[in-house]
């Protein structure tokens, strides 16, 4: 599973998004999830290739699962479900 965090340096709501992703992942250990944090000043290609129009703006293997931060309970729920597939 692949985890793209997608921020901003100017995001006052980036550095949270980023805490979830990083507490939810290291809480359910799975050795099959790796995670990118993608600044999008530094990297238009993938904001374009999401269709990114705000930060943060969290893709699970290719898909856009969250725009702005969630809940440590929403993102584990939904990883969880993933998971289980």
């Amino acid at each position: 599973m692949l985890i793209e965090v997608f921020t901003s340096p100017m995001c006052p709501h980036c550095p949270a998004a980023k805490k979830v992703v990083e507490d939810v992942v290291g809480k359910l250990s799975c050795d099959d999830i790796e995670v990118k944090y993608i600044d999008v000043t530094e990297d238009p290609g993938s904001v374009d290739k999401y269709s990114i129009m705000a930060v943060p703006t969290i893709v699970v293997d290719g898909e856009v699962a969250f725009v702005g931060a969630p809940s440590k309970e929403q993102f584990e729920n939904y990883l969880r479900e993933k998971l289980n597939r």
